[in-house]
């Protein structure tokens, strides 16, 4: 730690601009220091090997066009935010999803906020995942965005702003639970001085919050995760969670309607899903409403889901909320249907659909970040800094040929750090936050959330997809822990993945393809 030295003009959230400690992060960086440079490459060693071995691994693309699993990269440095800074962040994303609940139901019933001219029906209609297919349809309980996982960073000037909105798909909370587990197993001294508030009661939240949704049953309502299979990138998160859930985990084959119901299939015959935590997107979800060609689809399922005789989780036509241009009207959606100020700040965008605004971004691309309305994962991401003449150029021209497919925002200066190189040492790296909330008879937040850390020197992509890997996020315990909740630590080995195989298929080939689009994982 002697050589480590915050990179100005970015905020270090564990050490002052000086170089010496923040006060929540002195005992971490005593534990550091004893654990020593090749304590940490050695805890880091067991941590790939356990990975692996678990199959707690991401999809990522290789230089020459296919791809591989590697394990998760999780750096063993954790972040830390304390009970006060927690609270805000709580209560600003809290407003946030109630808002963004709001306008999705809006759009596709009365239309007020467009009425009044807050925001452009053609931008909504054109979305990309503004799904007509459901117009007029209002799921279970009034709820549609039953998880969310709003992308956060935190300025230079220490405040925390929204970056971007995940309330179609978000993917992430499986290694939020898994790295909490192997920081627990790999690091445990790090844990000695800390009070740490627990995150592994998520999978209770999601399952009661299904549950709290779902049609009344006869007995306790029966709750399934629909994946698109073992080909999709995400599908250990998937296993993950319909294990630590206790319910099953289906594809299409083992879902049927019957009666404008949906069933399961089981050995015992056909059994009632009064709800679904679906992990595919909408164009696949359903042939006869949606993408006909769509073979991982549930004919009649929409139908089903208009008669209210299912609770789909996130709701059909969720993702129109999604989109990176109307995010540039969340503070509108909260002061119109709330009556309340922003407590979270959004990024300053540029709509480049509008003239003035597409001039002065063309003026500036060597100084915005350009991105693509309707795309994840950070692909098509331009950050002008960092580009060249030529990307540069080129991007001028696709923006002008169609520049409703793009939005521009200011560079934000995200804060950075201490993070472990393969040589031990650490380095400061740049961070962003995306914490996961639950929506169902009420909107709870786990403590936390996935902290993705770009690993090349000076880079901002954070995506896991695009090189960047996590950090375990500890929120402190102090004098107000009203919104704790669930078990300590758990230092136990999760079951070994079922062994699921594809059976009774044609077209497999196209099957494949589509199970590794259709999640949209965000």
């Amino acid at each position: 730690m002697a050589g480590y030295r915050p990179q100005a003009p970015f905020l270090d959230e564990l050490f002052e601009a000086d170089g010496t400690p923040r006060q929540t992060a002195e005992p971490l960086i005593r534990d550091l220091e004893s654990l020593g440079a090749d304590g940490l490459a050695e805890a880091g060693r067991r941590r790939d090997a356990m990975f692996m071995q678990q199959g707690i691994t991401f999809e990522t693309s290789s230089t020459g066009g296919g791809s591989h699993d590697r394990p998760f990269p999780l750096d063993l440095v954790p972040r830390v935010l304390s009970g006060e800074e927690w609270r805000a962040i709580k209560r600003g994303l809290a407003q946030r999803i109630r808002a963004l609940n709001h306008f999705v139901d809006d759009v596709y019933h009365a239309r007020e906020i467009v009425r009044e001219g807050l925001v452009p029906w053609r931008l909504v209609a054109s979305c990309s995942h503004f799904a007509r297919a459901v117009h007029g349809i209002r799921p279970p309980g009034g709820v549609y965005t039953h998880v969310a996982g709003c992308d956060l960073v935190r300025h230079s000037d220490g405040t925390w702003r929204v970056i971007e909105d995940n309330v179609r798909i978000p993917s992430g909370i499986s290694y939020v639970l898994e790295n909490r587990a192997a920081m627990a197993r790999l690091v445990p001294e790090l844990f000695a001085s800390y009070r740490v508030r627990p995150v592994e009661h998520y999978p209770q939240l999601l399952l009661r919050a299904l549950r709290s949704v779902a049609p009344s049953a006869e007995s306790e309502a029966t709750v399934v995760v629909w994946t698109p299979g073992p080909a999709n990138p995400a599908y250990f998160e998937h296993a993950f969670l319909a294990r630590q859930m206790g319910v099953e985990l289906v594809e299409a084959s083992d879902l049927v309607v019957r009666d404008d119901v949906l069933y399961m299939r089981t050995t015992r015959g056909l059994e009632r899903a009064h709800a679904v935590y679906r992990r595919l997107d909408d164009d696949f979800v359903d042939p006869l409403e949606f993408r006909p060609d769509s073979l991982l689809g549930v004919p009649g399922l929409v139908r089903a889901y208009r008669a209210g005789s299912v609770a789909i989780a996130n709701a059909f036509g969720t993702g129109v909320a999604d989109d990176k241009a109307i995010y540039r009207f969340v503070p509108d959606m909260i002061r119109f249907y709330l009556g309340e100020e922003p407590i979270l700040e959004n990024v300053r965008t540029y709509l480049l659909s509008e003239p003035e605004e597409l001039e002065h971004v063309l003026a500036r691309l060597d100084q915005l970040v350009v991105k693509p309305t309707g795309e994840s994962g950070g692909r098509g991401v331009m950050i002008g800094p960092h580009a060249s003449e030529q990307e540069i150029e080129r991007m001028r021209g696709v923006i002008s040929a169609h520049p409703d497919r793009w939005i521009a925002q200011d560079v934000v200066q995200l804060s950075t750090v201490p993070t472990v190189g393969e040589d031990g040492v650490l380095a400061p790296r740049h961070v962003d936050l995306r914490p996961f909330a639950v929506f169902g008879e009420r909107i709870d937040i786990v403590p936390g959330g996935l902290t993705r850390v770009a690993l090349e020197e000076g880079s901002l992509i954070v995506n896991s997809s695009r090189g960047g890997g996590s950090k375990d996020t500890w929120v402190l315990e102090d004098g107000d822990d009203a919104d704790r909740a669930g078990p300590p630590i758990a230092d136990t080995q999760p079951p070994a993945l079922p062994d699921l195989r594809y059976g009774g298929w044609t077209g497999q080939q196209q099957q494949q393809q589509q199970r590794r689009a259709a999640a949209g994982e965000r």
